[in-house]
């Protein structure tokens, strides 16, 4: 039952995944930002063309 208890313990597999998943998620978060951002600036330039073009 302590080797089993101990190889638990050693296993650090569950952990990584675990950071693997966190470190995803703020990649995500931060590619999403990243685009709402550039879309509002392209939208509003875009507009801007569209106002001076008419």
């Amino acid at each position: 039952m302590k080797n089993i208890f101990a190889s638990f313990i050693k296993n650090e597999s569950g952990a990584t995944a675990i950071e693997y998943g966190l470190i995803g998620a703020l990649i995500s978060v931060i590619i999403i930002v990243a685009v709402r951002l550039v879309g509002s600036n392209l939208s509003n330039t875009f507009d801007k063309i569209a106002k001076n073009l008419t």
